[in-house]
C-alpha cells in the first residue's frame, strides 16, 4: 500500500509542530521547528521535509496533509492584510466605527477601541433597502455600484467586502453588487456577507465579512506558495486545513472562508485533548493550552468541547472583552488565560511584575534562546527555575543559555524590585500561574461549573512546565499529561473529522413559524454540505449531519444553541420546538420563563464525515531500553521548600505501571512535567503521565 501517511502541521507563535501518523500500523512520529513569522510556508515546507526525512519516510507516500495556522489572526492583529473596500446601504457606511451601545469599560472617557481594517474614504455607500423579512423596499441603483467599481478601480484596492442592511434574509442585492463588480474589475478579490456569515447582527456581520476580505488575498498567496512547495517536494496530493470549529476541509473551502481559520492551531489541541480524555476515561476535562505565545483554556463536558459563534481578534486589551473586532463564526470556545513561554515579563510604573501580552515570538526569543534576545520571558525564568534543562530543550537539538536567561532577569527584573536573580524568576513563574488559574476559575463559574470538578489535561510546549502548580491553585484532583503534550494540536489535527458549518439567519417567532420552508432551507443546506464532503472525498453512507437552532425569548439579547431532531420539524410541532429551548436554557441559565414567547434566531447545519479513529496505546513508539533515571536537578519550589534535588526521567524509557513520587521531572523532546512534593505518578498503558496531586485540609 503506497501514500499510507498523515502528517498534521501547526504553525504557532514560537515553533511549528508536526505530527505523522503510518495509517498501516498507528505509528505516530513528532517533529519542531522554529517558525518563520515573515514567511510561514518555510517552517511547514522545513518541518515536513524533516519529519520525512527523520523517519525515512518518501514524500509519494504521504497521503493527506492537514494544516492549520495563526496567518489569519495574525495578519489582522499586525494589520499585514489587503487594502479594502466597503460597499454597504446609503447612509450606513459608518458601522464599523458606531458599533455597538455596548462598553468594555464603562467609566474610561478614553476607551480605545480599534482601529477599522477599511478606511473611510473607500466606504461606499449605494442606494437599495432590504426590510427585516427579506423584502425590497428600495431596488438596487445599478448603475450607482457600477460608478463605485470604478472609483475602486483608481485607488489601491485589491479587495472588496459587500455587506448591505438585511441581506442575510434576501441575498439577491448583495450577489448583484458581487456581479457587477467582478464584471468591471475581475481582478478584485469580493467577499459578501450572506456568504460568509448570513445572520443578524448588522456590525458584527460586516466586521466579519470585512475580516474576511482583508485577509484574503494574503491567505491565497500564502496557500500557493505553500502547495507549490509540497508538490516540488514530491507530496502531489491536495491541501486541507483545520478550521476553529474543530473540522476539517480542503483547501478551496479555506480558501473562500479564511477568516475561520483564525482559531485554527487551539482548536486542533481541543480535538486532541477530547481523545485522550476519552482514553483515560474522563469526560470532564479543562483543557490548559500554553505554548510559546499565549495560554487559553477550555471546558470540555462529557466529552464535548464548549463551542460558540462568537470571537475577538486585534484587542486593544488582551483580557477586556469587547475591546476587539467581533467575528461570527462557530468556534471551539477557549479563552485566553495567560502568557506564553515567551511572554516578556516587566515592571510596571506600579512597581509590579507584568507578564505579556508581548512575546519574544520565535525571532530573537526569549534570553536563552540565543538570538540576542534581552527581554525577560517566562521561558527564562523556568530555566532559571531548574523546570527546564539547558542541554535537553528540544531533545537535544537546541542548547539554552542559562547565563543570557540570568543577565535579562537580573537586568529587566531584579534590579528594578532590588531582589535576587531567583526571587524574580519565582515572581514571573507564580504571577503566570496564579493569573491563570483566577482566569480559568472564573471562566468555568461564568458557565456555572465548578472548575474541581475537572481532570486538568495540559498540552502545549510549556503547559506541562506549569500544570500542576495551576492545578493545585484551583484544588483539581488530577492531572494527565500525554506524551507529545507539545505537538498535541498537531495531533489534533489527525482527529479531527471533515465537516462544515452551514449558517442560516432570520428572527422568526415560534408561534409563527413556517416548518415546511424550514425543512426545505435544511434540506438545501445539508445538500451544500453533502457535496463539499463528496468533493473531499467523503462517501455518502459516512456523512453525519446535525441540526442546531439558536433560540431566546422575544426581547432578549442573547440566545442559546438547541438541538432538534428533523422529526420535530417535519411534524410542525411547536410545543416540542418550545420544550427543546427550554431544555437547553435551563441547562444553561437553571430556570425558564413560564409564560415569554420564543423565537429563533438563526439555523445551524453540521454537516462531517466519520472521526478518524487513531489506537493511542498502539501509537506510541516502543519504550527505549535502559534505566529510565537521567540523574537529578535541583528544582525551586518557592521560597519556603527553596532547591529541592529531584530526580529527572527520560520519558520515552517508562513503562505502563511504573510509580513515582514528587518532586520529579520528566523529560521529552517536545516538553518536560514539573511534578511537585507530594503528587504521585503512575503511566497508563498510552504512556500518559496520571498525577494524583496532594488534596487540601
Amino acid at each position: 500500500m503506497v501514500d499510507h501517511y498523515r502528517v498534521g502541521v501547526d504553525i504557532g507563535g514560537t515553533f511549528t509542530d508536526l505530527v505523522m501518523i503510518d495509517t498501516l500500523n498507528g505509528r505516530l512520529y513528532n517533529e519542531k521547528v522554529l517558525t518563520t513569522p515573515r514567511d510561514p510556508s518555510q517552517c511547514v515546507l522545513e518541518g515536513v521535509k524533516k519529519i520525512l526525512d527523520s523517519n525515512g519516510v518518501a514524500a509519494r507516500d504521504v497521503q493527506q496533509v492537514i494544516h492549520g495556522t495563526t496567518l489569519v489572526a495574525n495578519a489582522v492583529i499586525e494589520r499585514r492584510g489587503a487594502a479594502v473596500a466597503l460597499i454597504t446601504t446609503e447612509g450606513f457606511r459608518d458601522i464599523q466605527q458606531i458599533g455597538t451601545e455596548l462598553r468594555y469599560d464603562t467609566y474610561d472617557l478614553f476607551m480605545e477601541v480599534p482601529e477599522p481594517l477599511v478606511q473611510r474614504h473607500w466606504r461606499y455607500g449605494v442606494p437599495e433597502r432590504i426590510g427585516p423579512r427579506g423584502e425590497v423596499i428600495t431596488p438596487l441603483d445599478e448603475a450607482a455600484v457600477v460608478a463605485v467599481a470604478k472609483q475602486i478601480l483608481a485607488t489601491e484596492v485589491t479587495s472588496v467586502a459587500i455587506s448591505l442592511l438585511h441581506g442575510f434574509r434576501n441575498p439577491t442585492h448583495e450577489q448583484k453588487v458581487r456581479e457587477i463588480i467582478l464584471r468591471e474589475a475581475p481582478e478584485l478579490i469580493v467577499s459578501i456577507s450572506s456568504d460568509v456569515m448570513p445572520e443578524i447582527g448588522e456590525y458584527e456581520r460586516t466586521s466579519t465579512t470585512i475580516c474576511n476580505a482583508y485577509v484574503l488575498p494574503v491567505f491565497k498567496q500564502y496557500l500557493q506558495r505553500l502547495t507549490d512547495g509540497l508538490h516540488g517536494m514530491g507530496i502531489d496530493k491536495d491541501l486541507y486545513m483545520m478550521l476553529s470549529d474543530g473540522g476539517t476541509v480542503h483547501e478551496s473551502t479555506a480558501a473562500a472562508y479564511p477568516i475561520r481559520l483564525v482559531q485554527s492551531g487551539p482548536a486542533g489541541g481541543v480535538q486532541a485533548t477530547t481523545a485522550i480524555g476519552e482514553l483515560v476515561g474522563e469526560r470532564d476535562i479543562l483543557c490548559f493550552d500554553m505554548g510559546g505565545t499565549t495560554a487559553k483554556a477550555c471546558l470540555i463536558d462529557d466529552g464535548k468541547p464548549l463551542r460558540n459563534t462568537e470571537f475577538e481578534v486585534a484587542r486593544v486589551y488582551r483580557f477586556k472583552k469587547g475591546s476587539g473586532l467581533p467575528l461570527r463564526i462557530p468556534v471551539i470556545e477557549m479563552i485566553e488565560i495567560g502568557a506564553g513561554g515567551g511572554s516578556i515579563a516587566q515592571v510596571d510604573h506600579l512597581g509590579l511584575i507584568q507578564v505579556g501580552p508581548e512575546s519574544s515570538g520565535a525571532d530573537p526569543g526569549p534570553a536563552c534562546y540565543g538570538r540576542d534576545g534581552a527581554n525577560a520571558t517566562v521561558t527564562d525564568a523556568d530555566l532559571v527555575l531548574g523546570y527546564l534543562a539547558a542541554d535537553n530543550f528540544l531533545g537535544g537539538d537546541m542548547k539554552l543559555d542559562v547565563k543570557a536567561a540570568e543577565t535579562a532577569l537580573q537586568k529587566n527584573i531584579a534590579e528594578p524590585l532590588g531582589v535576587s536573580v531567583i526571587d524574580a524568576a519565582w515572581a514571573i513563574h507564580e504571577t503566570v500561574n496564579e493569573n491563570m488559574a483566577q482566569a480559568a476559575n472564573i471562566h468555568a463559574l461564568e458557565k456555572a461549573k465548578r472548575i474541581n470538578d475537572y481532570t486538568m489535561v495540559p498540552i502545549g510546549g510549556a503547559g506541562p512546565v506549569h500544570a500542576c502548580n495551576i492545578a493545585l491553585k484551583l484544588s483539581l484532583p488530577r492531572v494527565v499529561c500525554p506524551p507529545g503534550a507539545g505537538v498535541a494540536s498537531a495531533l489534533g489535527f489527525l482527529v479531527s473529522p471533515m465537516a462544515f458549518t452551514f449558517v442560516q439567519g432570520g428572527v422568526v417567532p415560534l408561534s409563527s413559524m413556517d416548518f415546511r420552508a424550514i425543512a426545505e432551507m435544511l434540506d438545501e443546506m445539508e445538500q451544500d454540505g453533502r457535496a463539499l464532503l463528496s468533493k473531499a472525498g467523503i462517501p455518502g453512507e459516512q456523512v453525519h449531519v446535525e441540526v442546531l437552532v439558536s433560540m431566546r425569548y422575544v426581547g432578549q439579547g442573547y440566545d442559546v444553541e438547541a438541538s432538534p431532531d428533523r422529526s420535530v420539524i417535519e411534524a410542525a410541532d411547536t410545543n416540542a420546538m418550545r420544550d427543546v429551548f427550554e431544555l437547553a436554557y435551563k441547562n444553561q441559565y437553571g430556570r425558564i420563563e413560564e409564560n415569554m414567547p420564543v423565537e429563533t434566531v438563526s439555523w445551524r447545519v453540521v454537516v462531517s464525515g466519520d472521526k478518524p479513529e487513531i489506537d493511542l496505546v498502539a501509537a506510541r513508539p516502543a519504550t527505549a531500553s535502559g534505566d529510565a533515571k537521567k540523574g537529578e536537578r535541583e528544582i525551586y519550589f518557592g521560597p519556603q521548600a527553596g532547591f529541592v534535588n529531584a530526580p529527572v526521567y527520560d520519558r520515552y524509557c517508562l513503562v505502563p505501571g511504573s510509580k513515582f513520587e514528587g518532586p520529579s521531572v520528566f523529560e521529552e523532546r517536545e516538553s518536560t512535567t514539573v511534578v511537585p512534593p507530594g503528587a504521585k505518578a503512575t503511566i497508563d498503558d498510552a504512556l500518559n503521565l496520571v498525577i494524583a496531586l496532594p488534596t487540601q485540609g
